[in-house]
């Protein structure tokens, strides 16, 4: 094994501490590939089941467009200053889209999970607000990638 991937091992979160970090964090950066295959990259608000990462995206976005193109994609959630202090997670794999697009709030039983998060997460409220604008994307991950350079400082 590599210095490098001794030290990966070391950074790497935990899955409790992945999935704390995940329920905590409030904006990601999402990666789309347009049909040349130019990356496009936009922030999104998102929520984090556990096992999926939910977005909840404009149907009117290059975002939206490109994915249904090509599913593929990537997501990084990160923060710190320092270089000490920082952490994130990367996820990747292929968005699906769940629910009518644009969301009314026609029931859909997998969308009770995120609904119920993302209101209370972003706007301290219980319902669901549909704007007719957005909708939602899945990305149950095909790989994860995460790092907290706190462990090496030994801030954890």
């Amino acid at each position: 094994m590599t210095d490098t991937q001794r030290r990966g091992r070391r950074i790497m979160m935990t899955p409790e501490e992945r999935d704390a970090y995940l329920r905590e964090q409030r904006t990601c950066r999402v990666a789309t590939l347009g049909p040349d295959g130019a990356p496009h990259i936009g922030a999104l608000w998102f929520v984090w089941d556990g096992g999926s990462l939910w977005l909840y995206s404009i149907t009117r976005s290059l975002r939206w467009s490109q994915l249904r193109g090509d599913p593929r994609i990537a997501v990084v959630v990160d923060d710190g200053e320092g270089y000490e202090e920082l952490r994130g997670v990367e996820l990747t794999g292929r968005a699906e889209f769940v629910g009518e697009a644009p969301r009314t709030g026609e029931p859909c039983p997998e969308l009770v999970e995120p609904e119920g998060l993302f209101p209370v997460k972003y706007f301290g409220m219980t319902e669901m607000p549909h704007d007719g604008r957005h909708a939602w994307l899945r990305l149950t991950p095909e790989k994860i990638t995460s790092w907290d350079f706190r462990k090496l400082a030994g801030l954890t």
